[in-house]
């Protein structure tokens, strides 16, 4: 959804740091070496902040020009039509439409379970995930959201359906999609023709929970500071040729911001 937003920047990213559909976006942004400035939120206030911006409950949220764009693929579009170079995009046909194909089921069938499966080994660990949302923040935010976290754990649960039983069926969403990825690319570096799109992008963001990439631009947990829950989850899926492949397509393609 697209409204009017307040503010005289031109570009600006309203984000949470630690969000997989949040890292598809600035990826794109870095890629296309777009200037442009952050404004991370607090989780939970920042419902607040998305729908005063765009109507929508949840980040990301661009703004350009004073308009303001919720939801990753619009957004994406809305990047691709105002800065077409390079093209994340294919102008052939057959590549566009597996390219926006696969972009759309990594979007509905990986991004949504993996961030369930991880969220339900993570939030029992405030000392943990705090710091995920709070990389280079102030004393005073870190400290707001540390003793609001009981609340928001169970905010968050509530919001995403993060429970045991659901949470079980989202590792075995997130391993099929990881099939599903290994299986289109076969031999082939990229997924739609023979260079990064939107498909390349959309599958490697949504996936750097289970390859932890040090291009990845803001605080990650170290592997073995990962409770054994997380450890068991992502451990099964690290080796995996796709998951090697998340972390190659960052070490190529996923410059840091300009």
């Amino acid at each position: 959804m697209t409204t009017s937003a307040p503010g005289g920047e031109r570009t600006v990213l309203w984000q949470l740091q630690i969000s997989h559909y949040n890292e598809k976006v600035r990826w794109a942004l870095d890629y296309k070496r777009i200037p442009h400035s952050r404004r991370s939120m607090l989780p939970g206030i920042h419902r607040v902040i998305t729908t005063r911006l765009a109507d929508c409950l949840t980040s990301p949220v661009l703004t350009i020009d004073r308009k303001a764009i919720g939801d990753s693929t619009a957004i994406l579009q809305a990047i691709e039509e105002r800065w077409p170079e390079p093209p994340l995009i294919p102008d052939d046909e057959t590549e566009r439409r597996r390219a926006l194909e696969l972009e759309d089921y990594f979007d509905e069938e990986l991004g949504p379970h993996i961030r369930r499966a991880v969220y339900h080994e993570l939030l029992p660990y405030p000392d943990l995930v705090v710091p995920l949302f709070t990389d280079g923040a102030s004393a005073a935010r870190r400290a707001v959201l540390r003793g609001s976290f009981p609340l928001l754990r169970v905010a968050m649960r509530q919001a995403f359906n993060i429970y045991a039983e659901p949470s079980a069926r989202s590792r075995e969403k997130t391993a099929a999609a990881l099939d599903r990825l290994e299986h289109e690319l076969g031999d082939n570096d990229y997924l739609a023709g023979n260079r990064f799109t939107i498909a390349d992008l959309t599958a490697a963001s949504l996936l750097y929970p289970v390859a932890l990439p040090p291009e990845y631009p803001y605080r990650t947990p170290a592997w073995e500071d990962l409770p054994e829950g997380a450890r068991d989850f992502l451990g099964a899926l690290r080796e995996r040729p796709g998951a090697k492949w998340v972390a190659e397509m960052y070490r190529r393609h996923r410059l840091p911001a300009k």
